[in-house]
C-alpha cells in the first residue's frame, strides 16, 4: 500500500524538476560516496554532522583528560578523587567495549 501522500509528493518532486530545483546541486555527477552500512546512513551522517562519538570514544578521551589533571595535580586529596574517577571511566569503558 502506497503512501496516503504518494501523488502529492511525486507532483512536488517532477514541480521542482521541472523549475530546476535539483541543478547545479553540489556533488552532481559525481559518484556517491562508499558506506559501509546503507541502512543507518542518515543517521550515521547527522550523528557526524552533530559532534556525536562512540561511548568507547568519549570515555577515552575523558580518561586522557584525568590523566592530564591527575599530572597536574599536587592535592592528596584532588588526586584520590581523579583516581577514582579515573577507575570508574575505566571500567565503563571495558563496559563499552565488550557491548560492542
Amino acid at each position: 500500500m502506497d503512501h496516503p501522500l504518494i501523488d502529492l509528493i511525486n507532483a512536488r518532486i517532477a514541480a521542482a524538476e521541472r523549475d530546476g530545483a535539483f541543478d547545479n546541486l553540489p556533488g552532481a555527477g559525481k559518484p556517491l560516496p562508499d558506506c559501509d552500512d546503507p541502512q543507518n546512513a542518515v543517521l550515521n551522517r547527522i550523528l557526524k554532522d552533530n559532534g556525536a562519538v562512540p561511548e568507547a570514544v568519549s570515555l577515552s578521551r575523558e580518561l586522557a583528560r584525568l590523566r592530564d589533571e591527575l599530572r597536574d595535580t599536587a592535592d592528596r586529596a584532588e588526586r584520590s578523587r581523579i583516581i577514582r574517577d579515573m577507575s570508574l571511566a575505566e571500567a565503563r569503558l571495558e563496559l563499552a567495549r565488550k557491548r560492542r
